[in-house]
């Protein structure tokens, strides 16, 4: 994929340097250490912290503001809110100054440079709206998430989601702990059990051809989604970014899908179908 490509090719310090996301972060570079490293945790550090967010990881953050950035993204559909909700919330707003009267002229978007993120903690997303306050285009979403089943497999379910549609998706929640309810008593509440998001199987086929979507990290919810999605998506697993790529590789829906595909990802991008 010359998505994956252009990202293992991405120079961290020189993207900083244009965009440094690092100061809206509060990050000091000096401190952080070597960028292209990725933190070496505890094997029990992320099944089991379940009261504070994980250690930043700037990589993470660069690529998907670049990401943003390079793709011309205009809608953005989070699951978990955090640092990468202001990533995001700079990178759109970059892309409106770039391209929002071309958008706005040209194709039909009816939530244009929105980033919107799911949450299922309500103190935690009080927590990032208070920090990022200043962001005017990230729209919160406080939604239940529960245990449910999606082709008769076991996976969870938010509940009040935004309808929208965006043309890139980040998967980063819920935490396996917070999730209410079980299946015939099962749940993702137990140390050796993991995420199992199943929203995008739920909304696939509202998803518009272009649509990206990059699960951070959870090897095995990121399986999930391989196994039950439906339609013609290109997948990567970049084990050293440890993340995960679909990108939807169909032909235009018409002509205004035609349209914002030629002007995000340039017309060669329909030529590899």
């Amino acid at each position: 994929m010359d998505l994956i490509k252009s990202l293992e090719e991405l120079n961290y310090l020189e993207y900083l340097s244009e965009n440094p996301i690092h100061e809206i972060l509060n990050i000091d570079i000096k401190d952080y250490g070597d960028i292209n490293k990725k933190i070496v945790r505890s094997p029990y550090e992320t099944v089991n912290n379940k009261d504070y967010p994980n250690a930043t990881e700037l990589d993470d953050l660069i690529r998907l503001h670049y990401l943003v950035k390079s793709r011309k993204v205009i809608t953005i559909l989070e699951f978990g809110v955090g640092k990468s909700t202001a990533v995001f919330s700079d990178a759109l707003s970059k892309n409106k100054e770039q391209h929002g009267e071309y958008v706005r002229e040209n194709l039909r978007r009816s939530n244009p440079f929105e980033c919107h993120s799911v949450d299922n903690n309500e103190e935690w997303i009080g927590i990032v709206k208070k920090e990022y306050s200043s962001f005017k285009n990230i729209f919160y979403h406080y939604c239940k998430c529960e245990v449910n089943l999606i082709n008769f497999r076991i996976c969870t379910l938010f509940y009040g989601m935004p309808n929208i549609c965006p043309d890139l998706i980040y998967l980063d929640g819920p935490d396996q702990y917070s999730v209410e309810g079980d299946v015939r008593g099962l749940s993702t509440n137990h140390p050796d059990r993991m995420p199992m998001s199943g929203d995008i199987v739920a909304i696939e086929h509202f998803l518009t051809p272009g649509t990206l979507i990059v699960v951070d990290g959870r090897t095995a919810n990121a399986r999930f989604l391989k196994s039950n999605l439906q339609r013609n998506w290109d997948y990567f697993h970049h084990a050293e970014f440890d993340q995960h790529f679909f990108e939807l590789k169909e032909s235009p829906l018409g002509p205004y899908n035609k349209k914002q595909i030629d002007f995000c990802l340039g017309e060669d991008w329909l030529k590899g179908l």
